[in-house]
């Protein structure tokens, strides 16, 4: 493993541009970090770079300066339509952090154009742009990179313009194998030339890294930066300048606790991370109402096209407040974030390193804390041991305003909330059964009461988490939940609108159903509907124009007539059976006798 000690960008072994040099001047960077100093000129002599430091090191311009100074020294200039380098990274928000970074230097070479390829966006639009404006530089997540190989019919052969790739760099390569991005980044590979430099950028080592650096690199040079004055041995994994602190409370006081310290730090700038999306949708909503004069944001996964704003506006804020999930606990660089609050712990122990890492990051100080549930305590020594993450304690604030009523009063007068609430517990429930640290999150200890009470719910969910529990200590509101209305006012038309249909439809069901229980009238009818058929085509057949009537008439009276005949009655009795049996009387001269013989 190479060293090399940090300084001023001079100092460098290979000069850079005095154009690059004055974008860091511009930028507030007079010194390298020691994640920089290690790796760029690595980069600059042709290595393939496998770099593994802590978060907020500032590995971003790590390879930013030598794609820039790679590209820069071609002898073949670079053409609109090819392109000389790609960044791939895991999220659209620091695929836009590291566009933002790369266009600071790229104002400086207009003969450079870049292309921000992320999700959230049109494609169609994506490829129209690159036709118009080109990519010399294409920062992008990987599903929409390889979305973006398969667009050949659109006129986007990109394929052919990756043929003049000279670097490609995978950023938080753990996070991006994490996220299910394996696949993918197989498929992009397989389109990249070999004749290439590669860097791999991790906040941690793991095998499958290791994996990715054995099939995407070519006998890279391993590079590992140690915070200064922390032992190598010891390993730390978070910012040497990050204060630690864990508060321990019962389920039913946590968001209390969390409000009166966001009340009283209202001046500073905060990330508040959940569990889950509907976590962050619940308790956003929540906060929005009870911290007031103080700018509250909410992010998480499923927000396809809004994130992208919130996160660039959050980041321009002196002072607010950002609801998070864990899509902002890696590599993501907001300025001057005061305090990472984790309101859930993260599902995994090395989410809890990167979480902690959107402070005190490059040199500024920062805090983080997090509260755990009085069974959860025993994570404090999990971390400090696996993680090699030590905390503090901080002492959860006496008497502090109960806010659950108001919660619930809320819950009460909108819809919305009361649904966003269930939602939110459900999920929390959920994931806390898939944590992987399963030994001491256990669901089974979870009181539920306590945790019910602490999200404000007006009465218990029925999921099969609770099947079969009963619960003492939770008592439900009294007041039919079905009958909350939405304040939105379209939206309580279109429940009542619902509403009235699922009405209608349950009558008409219940109709339907006495329908099919009476199956002996429905196939006598269905029997006398084929009968009436086939008398039909029968009369169709034989081209008869006599009714059924009429000939049911004329049996009966040629059945009269051969009694008679055969002496069983009287003339009376067959002219009174002609006038009982039918309206007309049968002429003995239409039905010789010779007939009424041969019949008998």
């Amino acid at each position: 493993m190479e060293h090399v000690t940090e300084g001023s960008w001079e100092s460098l072994p290979v000069p850079l541009h005095p154009q690059v040099l004055g974008a860091l001047r511009e930028l507030g960077f007079p010194y390298m970090t020691p994640v920089q100093s290690a790796t760029i000129p690595l980069f600059m002599r042709n290595k393939d770079v496998a770099a593994e430091a802590v978060t907020g090191s500032g590995k971003t311009l790590a390879f930013v300066i030598p794609i820039l100074e790679i590209l820069l020294r071609r002898e073949e200039k670079l053409k609109k339509s090819q392109v000389g380098a790609i960044i791939i990274t895991p999220t659209r928000e620091l695929a836009i952090q590291i566009d933002e970074v790369l266009s600071h230097f790229t104002k400086h070479f207009p003969e450079f154009s870049q292309i921000l390829w992320i999700g959230g966006r049109n494609p169609g639009e994506d490829v129209e742009r690159f036709k118009q404006q080109g990519g010399n530089i294409i920062v992008a997540t990987p599903g929409r990179l390889e979305d973006m190989f398969r667009r050949k019919a659109e006129g986007l052969d990109l394929a052919s313009c990756v043929r003049s790739l000279d670097v490609l760099v995978l950023d938080e390569a753990d996070r991006l194998l994490d996220m299910g991005f394996e696949a993918s980044i197989n498929t992009i590979l397989e389109f990249l030339p070999k004749q290439r430099r590669t860097g791999l950028f991790s906040a941690t080592q793991t095998q499958e890294v290791e994996n990715l650096v054995r099939a995407g690199l070519r006998n890279p040079v391993r590079v590992s930066v140690k915070e200064k004055g922390v032992a190598a041995s010891s390993a730390q994994k978070t910012p040497s300048r990050l204060e630690n602190y864990y508060m321990v409370c019962k389920a039913d006081e946590k968001f209390n606790q969390l409000v009166h310290f966001l009340r009283n730090h209202k001046q500073e700038k905060h990330l508040v991370f959940f569990s889950t999306c509907a976590c962050v949708e619940y308790y956003g909503k929540a906060l929005e109402v009870l911290v007031k004069g103080v700018k509250i944001m909410c992010i998480h996964g499923k927000m396809k096209y809004k994130r992208n704003k919130i996160f660039m506006e959050f980041r321009k804020l002196q002072s607010g407040i950002l609801v998070c999930t864990d899509v902002m606990a890696r590599g993501i660089d907001i300025p001057e974030v005061n305090w990472v609050l984790q309101y859930d712990p993260p599902s995994n122990a090395s989410a809890f390193v990167h979480r902690c890492g959107r402070t005190a990051r490059i040199g500024h100080g920062g805090s983080a804390l997090v509260f755990l549930l009085p069974m959860e305590e025993s994570y404090i020594n999990f971390l400090a041991i696996n993680q090699k993450c030590p905390l503090q304690e901080m002492k959860p604030q006496r008497n502090t305003a109960d806010l659950l009523p108001k919660l619930k009063s809320m819950a009460l007068a909108d819809r919305a909330v009361f649904e966003k609430g269930m939602k939110a517990f459900v999920s929390y429930v959920q994931a806390y059964a898939k944590h992987e640290c399963n030994l001491i999150f256990r669901l089974k200890d979870l009181d539920f009461a306590s945790l019910a009470r602490g999200f404000a719910l007006l009465r218990m969910p029925k999921m099969p988490e609770l099947r079969g529990k009963q619960f003492p200590d939770f008592v439900p509101v009294d007041v039919n939940t079905d009958t909350i209305p939405f304040k939105d006012k379209i939206r309580e038309k279109q429940r009542q609108k619902l509403l009235e249909q699922q009405r209608r439809e349950k009558t008409e069901n219940e109709g339907r159903r006495k329908f099919i229980k009476n199956k002996a009238w429905s196939k006598q009818k269905a029997k006398k509907e084929k009968k009436k058929k086939m008398n039909e085509k029968r009369k169709r057949e034989e081209g008869s124009d006599i009714e059924d009537e009429d000939m049911e008439e004329l049996l009966n009276d040629t059945r009269l007539l051969k009694k008679l005949k055969k002496g069983k009655i009287t003339e009376e009795e067959f002219e009174k059976g002609l006038l009982t049996t039918g309206k007309r009387t049968i002429k003995t001269v239409d039905l010789g006798i010779s007939d009424l013989e041969d019949d008998c």
